[in-house]
């Protein structure tokens, strides 16, 4: 039997919104470790890889392996069911035909029961060898995005070449051609959003100044303690305006934060098909980072790392037909 709870409908949403248009048929792989999906796009030049693990579910019960053939596009639409912030189980008895998943609210006034029938999917499962990469480059998904998103307007390919300068992202077309430079920056959160190195902003501190004589106890006369009591709550509005200003100015910024990692190996220099990148962006709003791995005549991949688990994706380089002659 298998029964996996998520935390809020909205992972599930994001990793269906970024695989969908790559893959219509799948075997969730489910055992004692998590939740597994490979399979290659139609055209077998993508090959899509999700991992989604045990320990970061809410409750994970699986009594022995099974693979569940799901048509995501089915699947897509009964999620859609689901707000963003309900509770997602999903429930597999041993040998069933079909997927149950409930939908429960956060305050468990509202539950939703749906089924999805399965399907038997012949699906051979391919070995990952592990690769040593010449070039991984990690930055912004939403700089990644972009990027792709702005080089697609130009051409069907793009060039990603990385070298000592940088990572240079350029693509040409009947349009016209152009490129983006990425060079190597240190940014004030990788990892996750380590607190260490990174500098308090001094309107921050002002702020907690701020409050902090807020929160003194008044120690004057009566009258002016009534006054006191008067001005406080009008003090502590606006600290408390400052401090949301604050918030979301930090959070506007927070792809910037990012920045640009680069561990060269040796240069490479690979073109892809612009289509398929920007379909791999669409993952974008699941983690802040992407990881770009490269090496010259090996498959690129790139790697998105969320709470929920690890979703890869795989593209043979484009072969460019020069004659030797």
């Amino acid at each position: 039997m298998l029964e996996a709870r998520v935390k809020q409908a909205s992972v599930l949403k994001k990793l269906l919104d970024a695989i969908k248009e790559l893959v219509t048929d799948g075997n969730l792989d489910c055992t004692d470790e998590g939740i597994a999906l490979q399979a290659m796009d139609n055209s077998h030049v993508a090959l899509v890889s999700l991992k989604l693990l045990a320990d970061q579910f809410e409750a994970y019960r699986c009594d022995r392996n099974m693979p569940l053939g799901v048509n995501l596009t089915s699947l897509t639409k009964i999620l859609k069911c689901a707000k963003d912030n309900d509770v997602v189980t999903l429930k597999a008895a041993d040998d069933a035909d079909s997927l149950g998943l409930v939908f429960e609210s956060p305050k468990e006034d509202r539950v939703g029961e749906y089924e999805m029938k399965l399907m038997d999917i012949d699906q051979e499962h391919l070995g990952i060898p592990d690769t040593q990469y010449d070039a991984t480059i990690t930055m912004s998904s939403a700089e990644f995005q972009r990027i792709c998103r702005d080089l697609a307007a130009l051409g069907e390919s793009v060039k990603i070449e990385a070298s000592k300068e940088g990572v240079r992202f350029s693509s040409e077309g009947e349009v016209g051609s152009g490129s983006v430079l990425l060079k190597q920056s240190a940014g004030t959160e990788r990892g996750g959003g380590s607190s260490k190195n990174v500098k308090r902003d001094p309107d921050e501190e002002e702020e907690e100044e701020e409050e902090e004589e807020d929160r003194k106890p008044d120690v004057d006369e009566e009258g002016e303690d009534e006054v006191d009591d008067e001005d406080r709550p009008k003090k502590r509005k606006a600290a408390n305006g400052k401090a949301k200003t604050a918030k979301k100015s930090k959070a506007v910024s927070s792809d910037e934060d990012v920045g640009v990692s680069i561990i060269l190996e040796k240069q490479v220099s690979l073109t892809f098909s612009l289509k398929y990148l920007s379909n791999f962006a669409k993952s974008a709003p699941l983690a802040r980072e992407v990881s770009l791995n490269m090496s010259n005549d090996v498959p690129l991949l790139v790697q998105f790392d969320f709470e929920q688990g690890t979703l890869q994706f795989f593209l043979a380089p484009k072969v460019s037909h020069i004659s030797d002659e």
